[in-house]
């Protein structure tokens, strides 16, 4: 009688097969607020979770948006403040940065030298912590929104609504100048700000148009691949662009550029997006987003060119945990940050919960 696989081939296999993915809150305990520093994260309270990122330290960062606070998780799960004071505005240069204002923290970057960057999308500037002294100072913007300022120091220029930051592979720092429809970018070596791809017009150029003078609609975020390729996620353009330096061209990689939740699972190009807010990339070079308005993390898969859900079902919820990620509801997430083992971080924005999901 055929009784099939091998003994030793079945038990091989049980242990062998992919555990399920499971999704999990790190931080927060789901009521808006203030509190727990010194506590286990999952005890805070948080108010609006934007970026979310890995620092050079090993601790676990996210921006407590609404708090204008950056906090960080230690190894043990505890919570504590890193940058800003509670208090809203645009102050604090040259003391220790939990003593500063901040202005709405979205996103969090480092540089090589352990430097935390963060942009302040209220105060429309970018500020560094200095890893050694933990001291604040800006690096752009003055403090007021505006466009001025390119091909001089960016202490001097003025940005509007910055929403993300991103170094790319020679070090240099790029701002997705979100309400200009403009990405700058930041020479580290000389200060210098210009203009690196956008024309200020509220629309999104063709595929091969050149990265400099192009349109681009509402450029929300970005992050740079090992290749020095650039993914550009475009908030009122709801598409994904691939710029490339080397040929100085652009091209729609996902999204059609209508708003929606549709296409999952099938062509990135023939999919629709719902205001995407952040890109992060994984160890394969898969991109990862926070698919804000749709309320869910949606990827692409760079090898099969599809787009797919890896949190949420399109609605707006709050869980549960521990489930079937895809029936684990999400409100408006703005943050995504793929760890270096695959865990992906959630900022689960209305949820004010930091979460994970884990396979």
């Amino acid at each position: 009688m055929n009784l099939g696989l091998p003994l030793f081939l079945l038990i091989a296999c049980a242990f062998t097969s992919a555990p399920a993915a499971t999704v999990t809150t790190v931080a927060g305990n789901g009521s808006k607020g203030y509190s727990g520093d010194g506590g286990p994260a999952t005890a805070a309270q948080i108010n609006n979770v934007f970026g979310v990122a890995r620092g050079p330290d090993g601790m676990f960062y996210f921006c407590d948006m609404a708090n204008h606070r950056v906090r960080r998780i230690d190894a043990k799960g505890n919570v504590e403040t890193y940058a800003g004071n509670a208090k809203s505005g645009y102050q604090g240069d040259g003391k220790p940065a939990n003593e500063a204002a901040l202005g709405m923290p979205y996103e969090l970057a480092w540089d090589r030298g352990g430097n935390l960057f963060m942009v302040d999308v209220a105060t429309a500037c970018v500020r560094r912590v200095d890893a050694r002294t933990r001291e604040i100072t800006t690096i752009a913007g003055t403090g007021k929104q505006g466009f001025s300022g390119d091909g001089g120091p960016a202490t001097e220029a003025q940005l509007n609504e910055p929403h993300s930051i991103a170094f790319d592979g020679n070090g240099d720092l790029y701002v997705c100048d979100i309400a200009n429809h403009r990405v700058r970018k930041i020479e580290m070596r000389t200060g210098i700000i210009s203009t690196w791809c956008g024309s200020g017009e509220k629309k999104t150029a063709p595929d091969g148009s050149p990265i400099t003078g192009s349109a681009v609609n509402g450029p929300r975020a970005l992050a740079f691949a090992p290749n020095g390729t650039c993914y550009l996620a475009l908030r009122e353009g709801n598409v994904v662009l691939l710029l490339d330096p080397k040929t100085n061209t652009l091209r729609r990689v996902a999204g059609t550029g209508k708003n929606g939740f549709t296409g999952n699972g099938g062509p990135a190009l023939e999919a629709t997006l719902s205001g995407p807010k952040c890109v992060s990339l994984d160890q394969d070079g898969n991109v990862y987003l926070a698919d804000t308005e749709s309320h869910s993390i949606r990827y692409i898969d760079v090898k099969k060119g599809t787009l797919e859900v890896l949190v949420g079902d399109g609605t707006k919820g709050d869980g549960p945990d521990g489930g079937d990620p895809l029936k684990c509801q999400l409100a408006r997430p703005h943050g995504v940050f793929v760890d270096k083992d695959g865990a992906v971080f959630i900022g689960d924005s209305e949820n004010h919960k930091v979460r994970v999901w884990r396979r």
